[in-house]
């Protein structure tokens, strides 16, 4: 059974009323009858250019938006049904890394405090998150941040600094370790690495796929970047206009394109980076 299904998925926004009168002006397709599967312990690819929807399909599928229609199950369980609590339970084991790393991060909380709040808020300090995994009681919420920072490559001193104080490339790292305070099973990277230069981008991509194989994790990662997308997934879907296009395994989508639209993205990469 796969760990996330994605099915008939629909997310339409009104346009609103015209300055003239006459009712709204049309609506807007987003996300259009989507069905997706995700299974366990891989990478599902989302490319296509900026506005096609992969970033509002990311955020239906963790219910941070309401879709109009269609169902998003994660691991059986039917998210549109689930009261406010289940989902509460359920967000400990589906996290999201988004794009823009400054804006993911309070300025005014130091670092070990970013950390450790999902700790706080989910489970009432690292002590019965601990508990809850099976771990024992004895560590503590400061030897969990450490643990967390010395996983995405940064230093135990980074905990006591504040966001403005670390480059683009470490802010990231930051909202990774955050991403995976509750050791989630299921991350959605938002554009993870567009917002950094290529050379950090290219150590935050090795990053992911580092943790991927240590803690297991599945992801959705979405991006307008092919290279990217090829690099790290098992598989590919194209979006284009709030539909998918075009879907399978990365030989098949990279090698063998079968739509005109995924053809022209693979045109757009350039050669050095293919």
């Amino acid at each position: 059974m796969p760990l996330l299904e994605i099915r008939n998925l629909t997310k339409v926004f009104p346009l609103g009323e015209s300055i003239f009168g006459g009712g709204a002006r049309g609506e807007v397709r987003a996300v259009d009858d989507v069905s997706l599967d995700i299974h366990a312990g891989e990478t599902l690819g989302l490319v296509g250019e900026s506005g096609s929807g992969k970033s509002t399909l990311g955020r239906l599928v963790l219910r941070l938006a309401e879709p109009t229609s269609g169902s998003v199950r994660f691991d059986g369980k039917d998210l549109r049904s689930a009261s406010q609590a289940e989902m509460r339970a359920l967000r400990r084991d589906m996290q999201i890394i988004f794009q823009d790393p400054f804006g993911s991060l309070d300025p005014r909380m130091r670092v070990e405090d970013l950390i450790a709040e999902p700790l706080i808020i989910h489970q009432s300090g690292a002590d019965s998150f601990s508990r809850s995994r099976g771990e024992g009681g004895d560590s503590s919420r400061t030897s969990r941040v450490a643990e967390l920072l010395n996983a995405v490559g940064l230093d135990q001193s980074a905990a006591r600094r504040f966001p403005h104080e670390f480059s683009g490339g470490q802010r990231q790292r930051i909202v990774i370790a955050r991403a995976l305070a509750l050791r989630p099973r299921f991350i959605v990277g938002d554009e993870p690495v567009s917002a950094l230069d290529v050379s950090v981008g290219a150590q935050i991509v090795n990053l992911l796929a580092q943790l991927q194989r240590e803690f297991g994790l599945t992801y959705l990662l979405i991006s307008h970047s092919m290279p990217v997308v090829r690099y790290l997934s098992t598989r590919i879907a194209v979006m284009y206009r709030g539909k998918i296009v075009e879907a399978g395994t990365t030989e098949q989508v990279t090698e063998r394109p079968q739509h005109p639209y995924t053809r022209s993205l693979l045109a757009a990469t350039p050669e050095v980076l293919a």
